[in-house]
Order: structure tokens, then C-alpha cells, then sequence
């Protein structure tokens, strides 16, 4: 589906509102600010559409009430395109193109995207523990230091550069977060909450895995420094790409990802890791290869609409945006955990 397909198919406001509302309220209609089940839709002359009621606190509310898009002045039209611009791109778009192609301000095009960076966030609650082959590794993201004559600068660890522990398992789903640092102490309740016991562990040599990985099943390592980097079956080239795509966001699209924010630029990432299939294909020499497809557009955009409820971004006085987290009411699932 390219833009004019989906422009084609939400032609005006009610459709785009419609389109919220079966999939923010898929299991039925409720007022967020009590969780009642009965409501009624307002209708006034100079009353906006999609407004309801309340029957017991007797609040008014719309399908953006207590989500990412709460009190937006922007059309659903554009949060839709955004959301589009964000499932189909490889690494990631900029607040700067992003705001050029929506005909926004680039503040309101940066504040836009973590919100939808936001809902990408599936959350730990629900996500299901890896399991079979698991391949662990670590990323440091941070700017290369300056040029200086004589001097050798370290790479990875060792460094002051920000560090991100990457769990994957192999064709399927990624965790990734930001962690102090690599020690033991730092690595294992992240691990041991991601990964099943039965799970077979794959990973370098650095010692805090041979730790952690006492409690697995098994676990296989390959020689990064002495130039290994598979052996058979046995490699983290998968943990590895997925840090490449960290890196080639980084570089390629956002130049800077504050510490303050990594996460969410991480959410975005693994969104679109786990929002693919595998599909078989016959390459021109006649082998079988393994290529990973995204999900039809509309099956993404769903999903990034499913868990938008719970949670709401507002702007700091310095200009940034922070969590502003509603508790869940009765008969609401978790959206997301941090």
C-alpha cells in the first residue's frame, strides 16, 4: 500500500475516526476516566465529532482521550501518514523530512514521533519469553572520538558510550534496552526476565555471559578476537544485525540519540523487527534463503494503535517530552512497561 492507496481509503476526518475507534476500542467503547462500559455519542452545531459522554462520572471524552494523541490539534489524517511514514521506513525517519512532508513544525514533527515511538513500545508484560536459540550481545552507541596524532582510541568496552544489551531469538522477536553498564550484576535480572531456562544461549566470550549462562540450558560461544565468527550453526550474527540497525539509524537518520531518549528510538526498532514473517525464497542458484517480510501496512498501523491507551506525553519547560502514566482501570490491559 503506498500513500495514495491509504489517502484513497481514509478520504476524510470520519473515516481516519472510525478507524481509531475500532481499534483503540476493539473490545467495545469506555470512558477512560473510569473505565465505564456506557456512554453516548454528543451531537451539537458547534460540538466537534466523536465527543461522548460518560453515563457514570459524566465526563466527556474522544477516542485520543489519555493516549499518545491527547488534546492534539493535528488532523488523524496526519497521525495516520506519520504512522505510515514510520512502519515502512528501514532505519527510521527525521523530525526535519518528517516535518517537511506532513507540513508541520519541526518541534511538532519531533514531539509526533516519540509519541508514536510511544505506542511502537509492546510493552513486557505481555511479550513472549525467547526461547530455542538465543543470541545475546551488546551495542555501544556514541560518537567517535576526535583525530588525535599517536593516540588510539578504545572501541566498545572499556568506553564511556552508552550501552545496549540485545537479546534475540533466532527468526523471531528482540529485546534491547540501555544498561550501565556490561557486568554481571547489570546483564543477568534483564537476561533472566527475557529468556526461558530451556533456551540454548549463544554469545562471545565476554565472562558475564559464561555467568549467567550457568542457568541455561546450554550455551555457545564463538572468538571474536581471534577472528570467529561462526562455526557452523554457532555465531550471534543475528544479535549483531540487529545492533547494525542501531547503528545505521544513528548514523544515517538521527546523527543523535540522547541517553534520555534511547529507548524510544530502541521501541521503534524492535517494533519493526518483531512485525515481520519469515518467507522462503529460491535464489538464482536454486538455495533456499530465509528473508524476513514486513506485515501488510494495515497490520501494522493496528498494531501501533493497539496499545495506545494508558499513556500520554507532555512537553517539559525545557522542550523535551516525559511519561505522563494514567493507572489502568478495571478491565484495561497493560500497554506498556518499563
Amino acid at each position: 500500500m503506498n500513500i495514495d492507496h491509504l489517502r484513497k481509503k481514509f478520504s476524510n476526518e470520519t473515516v481516519c475516526r472510525q478507524f481509531f475507534e475500532s481499534v483503540i476500542w476493539k473490545d467495545g467503547r469506555r470512558c477512560p476516566h473510569c473505565g465505564h462500559a456506557k456512554s453516548c455519542r454528543l451531537h451539537g452545531a458547534h460540538l466537534r465529532a466523536g465527543v461522548y459522554e460518560c453515563y457514570r462520572c459524566k465526563r466527556q471524552f474522544t477516542v485520543t482521550t489519555k493516549t499518545p494523541l491527547h488534546s492534539t490539534k493535528l488532523p488523524l489524517w496526519k497521525w495516520l501518514q506519520a504512522m505510515y511514514y514510520f512502519v515502512n521506513s528501514s532505519k527510521g525517519i527525521s523530525s526535519v523530512v518528517l516535518a517537511r512532508w506532513l507540513g508541520v513544525t519541526q518541534p511538532t514533527a519531533w514531539k509526533l514521533g516519540h509519541c508514536i515511538r510511544a505506542m511502537m513500545d509492546q510493552g513486557c508484560q505481555t511479550a513472549a519469553i525467547l526461547n530455542g536459540i538465543v543470541e545475546l550481545d551488546e551495542k555501544y552507541l556514541g560518537a567517535k572520538p576526535r583525530f588525535e596524532h599517536g593516540l588510539k582510541h578504545k572501541r566498545g568496552r572499556g568506553t564511556a558510550k552508552q550501552c545496549i544489551l540485545i537479546a534475540v531469538q533466532r527468526q523471531g522477536s528482540v529485546r534491547a534496552t540501555p544498561v550501565k553498564s556490561n557486568r554481571v550484576r547489570e546483564l543477568s535480572p534483564l537476561i533472566n526476565s527475557w529468556v526461558s531456562r530451556q533456551a540454548h544461549l549463544m554469545s562471545d566470550e565476554h565472562t558475564a555471559y559464561r555467568s549467567i549462562a550457568k542457568g541455561y540450558a546450554a550455551h555457545s560461544t564463538v572468538n571474536h578476537q581471534s577472528k570467529e565468527y561462526a562455526r557452523g550453526p554457532v555465531h550471534n550474527n543475528t544479535a549483531e544485525s540487529f545492533g547494525a540497525l542501531i547503528e545505521r539509524a544513528k548514523q544515517g537518520v538521527f546523527h543523535y540519540m540522547s541517553r534520555k531518549h534511547t529507548s524510544r528510538y530502541l521501541d521503534e526498532i524492535r517494533f519493526r523487527w518483531d512485525h515481520r514473517l519469515p518467507e522462503e525464497k529460491l535464489t538464482r542458484a536454486g538455495i533456499k534463503k530465509i528473508i524476513m517480510r514486513p506485515l501488510p501496512v494495515m497490520d501494522l498501523l493496528r498494531a501501533v494503535l493497539s496499545q495506545a491507551v494508558g499513556r500520554v506525553l507532555q512537553r517539559t519547560v525545557e522542550g523535551s517530552v516525559v511519561d505522563k502514566e494514567y493507572p489502568l482501570l478495571q478491565n484495561q490491559q497493560p500497554s506498556f512497561c518499563r
